[in-house]
């Protein structure tokens, strides 16, 4: 315990030191300031800032109670101790409705040191969890921020798409120096909105990967956040394989997530348990994915927060995800979902392991190295141009669909549009399947997906290439493996979409 400072109400000097040695005999490192009337009193709390009162309950002139009634107008927690010879236990249940911490009564002193240890214990774990439910609380508001954002972000980038490909197109009549130059300013706004739409992601939704992240230092710092707000019944135990461990990630976002996984464990077990956090390195193979996740092989940091609770029945399980949905009267349903934000942001993935009577166990992967550059990336100098492949284009948006169709028809393909998943399969049954389909996942009528499930039943296999919202990979686990399939952020540009096309169907062709 470091040095506290305490401030004694108490007009004996021998007394004074009779209290102060029950102290000394603990081994308790302490200031004492001495005060016996009012002004000096109020003097002392503002100037001295004790962190513990122990006051006598009557004086000449001024009493206990009346301090104790200046100090709880001023400060709600600091502790206050009376230490009296003539507190009976009438008053001394009064001095506790009033707001006293604790009674010790002169003729009994043993008590004493304990009592100021407890106390100053008491106040620091309130402190700790008021700090850590206002983290929790900052994180759950800014992410309804992000939400908002992602989906104003959504619309942003519907309406950038048409000028990105626009501004490309234009600039195609280089006979034309005039159209040129409005190509170049078309693109050149479009880019300089889509930036301004990374800002606020940016903001809303916190930095991503942008510095070193030391294991261990990030555990400690877990560590003294906890401090205080882990109850006497739970057992806290972290171990960590290595710490001088360094990845990529952000600092703040990973100890807020360990933060809300190990505040909501210990939500769960209000009758005491065991809470033990692990950090260790795995290796990940492609069979561990799920279906909607991008497999990413290789070297992971998996993080665990475990818990003896009373675990999670299937159907609570199946909803944890989703915003807005709790199981505690006073949630907001927004803490799980920014934990599986954030592993997200780092490129990682999350597992949920629980059941009724066996405890909860959550598992952040956390990637400790990046991809390697695809070995089959096209060329600066690769030919763009098609061969008269079939290309159907399936988007809702009709400016955003013609531009795309048009584009490819001036690039050597052979471009059909359809403005919903049915049109599309109208047109199959007419024409027949396509080399390749470029589709928006976020249709509303007939979504990317499910167009997409409609044509592999019609016996497309062919390369697939699917527009998605950034960090939103679509819901593919209704569809069978697709071995072809390519989902690129958007807005999307000419140059980036003609690359992965030609890529999509050398590697269909191929059949790699």
């Amino acid at each position: 315990m470091p040095t506290i400072r305490v401030l004694q109400v108490e007009d004996s000097q021998l007394d004074a030191e009779l209290v102060l040695a029950e102290l000394d005999n603990d081994g308790i490192a302490y200031e004492v300031q001495l005060v016996d009337d009012q002004a000096h009193f109020v003097a002392a709390l503002d100037v001295f800032k004790p962190h513990i009162v122990l006051s006598d309950l009557s004086m000449p002139g001024f009493s206990g109670e009346h301090a104790l009634e200046l100090l709880r107008q001023r400060d709600e927690e600091l502790p206050f101790i009376f230490v009296s010879a003539t507190l009976g236990e009438e008053a001394a249940i009064e001095a506790l409705r009033k707001g006293a911490t604790d009674y010790i009564l002169k003729q009994n002193p043993a008590r004493l040191a304990s009592a100021v240890r407890r106390a100053l214990a008491e106040v620091e774990a309130r402190k700790a969890s008021r700090r850590a439910e206002s983290e929790l609380i900052r994180a759950q508001r800014f992410e309804s921020l992000a939400m908002l954002a992602g989906g104003l972000s959504h619309d942003l980038r519907n309406l950038l798409q048409p000028l990105l490909l626009a501004g490309d197109s234009l600039q195609d009549y280089q006979d034309d120096p005039r159209l040129a130059r409005l190509g170049k300013l078309v693109r050149d706004c479009g880019k300089r909105g889509l930036d301004m739409v990374h800002s606020m992601l940016s903001f809303a939704r916190g930095a991503r990967r942008a510095e070193q992240v030391r294991l261990g230092a990030l555990f400690s710092a877990f560590d003294l956040l906890m401090q205080g707000s882990v109850p006497r019944t739970v057992a806290m135990e972290l171990v960590i394989d290595d710490p001088e461990l360094s990845f990529e990630g952000n600092h703040t976002e990973l100890q807020q997530c360990l933060l809300n996984l190990c505040l909501n464990a210990i939500q769960a077990m209000p009758d005491g348990g065991n809470l033990r956090i692990e950090a260790a390195q795995t290796q990940l193979a492609a069979d561990f994915f799920l279906p909607e996740e991008q497999p990413r092989l290789g070297h992971y940091l998996r993080i665990s927060v475990v818990d003896s609770g009373p675990g999670m029945d299937q159907s609570v399980l199946e909803h944890l995800f989703e915003p807005f949905f709790t199981t505690k009267e006073a949630g907001t349903g927004l803490g799980l979902l920014s934990c599986k934000r954030i592993v997200s942001s780092h490129g990682g993935v999350m597992r949920v392991d629980s059941a009724p009577g066996r405890g909860t166990r959550f598992d952040l992967y956390i990637p400790l190295e990046e991809l390697a550059a695809d070995a089959d990336q096209l060329d600066e100098q690769d030919s763009l141009e098609g061969a008269a492949e079939r290309v159907l284009v399936v988007v809702e948006e009709a400016g955003q669909l013609s531009l795309l169709a048009d584009m490819l028809d001036a690039y050597g393909y052979q471009a059909h549009a359809s403005q919903s998943g049915t049109a599309a399969l109208q047109w199959i049954e007419a024409g027949g399947l396509p080399d390749l389909v470029l589709l928006d996942a976020d249709m509303n009528l007939f979504t990317g997906v499910r167009t997409l499930a409609a044509l592999i039943e019609q016996g497309y296999t062919g390369a697939v290439i699917l527009l998605a919202r950034p960090g939103e990979t679509p819901d593919l686990h209704e569809l069978p493996p697709l071995e072809h399939l390519y989902v690129m952020d958007k807005p999307v540009t000419t140059l980036v979409l003609l690359r992965t096309l030609r890529k999509a169907l050398r590697a269909a062709d191929s059949g790699s």
